[in-house]
Formats: C-alpha cells, sequence, structure tokens
C-alpha cells in the first residue's frame, strides 16, 4: 500500500540527508580560488620548503650535524631552487591564475589606504578597504617573485663556476646568503598570518571562503556573480583598475 499523500515516506536507513543549517551554509560560500591555483601554491610551498631547509642544513652546524650527508643536501638544495619559478610558469595556462597575477599586479588608491593604516596599526575595518588581495598580499607576491628570481640567478653563478668572473660570483654569494635570510623572514611572517586566519586557509585548502568572511575581509572583491552560479565562473573575469563591492 501507498502512503496517503498528506504523509511523507522516511529515507531508507543508511541514507544521509543535509541539514538546513549545512545547505545554507554551502550556499554561502563563494570560490576564492580554482584547482589550478591550489596546486600552484602547495607545490611552490613545499619545493621553498625544502629549498629553505637545505639552506639551513648548510649554513646552521646543529642541522648539518644532525642531517649530515653534505653533498646530497647540495644537490637537494640546488634542484628545489631551480624549480621553485617552475609551477607558476606552468600556471600561466590557467586562466585563472592569470587573472589573479593581473590583480596582484595592480596598486589602486584603496591600496594605498590600507596600507596607511597598516602603518598607523589602525585595524578599523573601513580604513582597510581591499579587492581579492589587500595591499599586503600585492606586496608579499610581489616580493617572493622577485626574490626567486635572484635567488635562482645568484645559485646559477654559485652552481656553474665558470658561468661569471671570480668577483661576480663573490657578490652573488653575499647576495643570495642575505636574500635567503630575509626570504626565511618572510616567510615566517606568511605562515603567522594564515594560521591567524583558519578561514583564508580553509580558502587555500578547499578554493572556497564563506561570503560573510569575504565581504568583511575584502570588500571590493566582486563575488556575487560566482557565488550565483556556484562558483563555475572563471573568477577572473572582472581584471579592471576597480572592483565591485560585495553586495
Amino acid at each position: 500500500m501507498t502512503p496517503p499523500p498528506d504523509q511523507t515516506t522516511p529515507p531508507p536507513q543508511g541514507t544521509m540527508t543535509s541539514s538546513p543549517r549545512a545547505r545554507d551554509r554551502g550556499a554561502s560560500r563563494v570560490r576564492r580560488f580554482s584547482p589550478a591555483e591550489r596546486w600552484i601554491h602547495r607545490i611552490t610551498a613545499l619545493l621553498l620548503g625544502v629549498c629553505v631547509f637545505s639552506a639551513g642544513c648548510l649554513y646552521l652546524p646543529e642541522l648539518a650535524e644532525l642531517v649530515g650527508r653534505r653533498a646530497l643536501v647540495v644537490t637537494v638544495h640546488e634542484w628545489s631552487g631551480i624549480l621553485t619559478p617552475l609551477p607558476a610558469l606552468l600556471g600561466l595556462a590557467s586562466r585563472a591564475f592569470r587573472a589573479d597575477l593581473t590583480r596582484l599586479n595592480r596598486f589602486g588608491p584603496h591600496d594605498r589606504r590600507w596600507l596607511r593604516a597598516a602603518l598607523r596599526r589602525d585595524h578599523r575595518r573601513q580604513e582597510r578597504p581591499a579587492g581579492k588581495f589587500n595591499a599586503g598580499q600585492k606586496l608579499y607576491a610581489g616580493y617572493i617573485a622577485g626574490a626567486v628570481v635572484v635567488m635562482a640567478g645568484t645559485g646559477l653563478l654559485m652552481w656553474f663556476t665558470d658561468l661569471a668572473p671570480l668577483v661576480w660570483r663573490t657578490s652573488a654569494t653575499f647576495v643570495h646568503d642575505w636574500l635567503a635570510l630575509a626570504i626565511g623572514i618572510v616567510l615566517l611572517g606568511h605562515i603567522g598570518k594564515a594560521y591567524a586566519d583558519p578561514e583564508a586557509r580553509r580558502g587555500m585548502r578547499t578554493g572556497k571562503v564563506e561570503q560573510a568572511w569575504a565581504a568583511r575581509e575584502h570588500p571590493l572583491w566582486r563575488t556575487d556573480e560566482e557565488a550565483a552560479d556556484g562558483g563555475h565562473r572563471d573568477a577572473g573575469h572582472d581584471t579592471g583598475d576597480h572592483e565591485h563591492r560585495i553586495r
């Protein structure tokens, strides 16, 4: 017998049903990073981490004694350093990645306002307007991109000793060593900022963030179109000089 029309049949045992709260939470999330961008970040972070750790094993006696096998560490350091720019270069095939590079490369009036507030240690949200990336993230991305290129160039001069005269190699060693220290300090700051913001980490891990977080931290980032179509539209369509506020 079939149940009367006004009765509902309970789901079969073992069938999972999503709660209204879970459905609402999923509907309020917007896409921040594409799968390609997340893999670029992961592989670059891994290579850079190996490079920094192996450098520590070469320069710090405590780590050198703990690890040993200096020749192997040198080889690992050289190849991890050379391969670090590769994920970003391959990532240029991704439309979303290219769009985000355009965003990172543009510095507008709201970014200057963000920096002035940061220098004053003014944490009021209205004084720190930001698009998809805030001014601090743009400066960090530019610094790391430039530092990786300089480190690769000076590393090649140190690796292939016949490429340049002695004075060049000596200068390259000086720049390489001190810039490596600066990169290590900046990376620690980047990791500290990431651990202080769980939603930002979730966005890099899953590709999506809560719309409330986006509206609070990046009010000029246009996410209404991505939210409307479930995040399938490419996040890089809007690459103009200004960004639209989240509705």
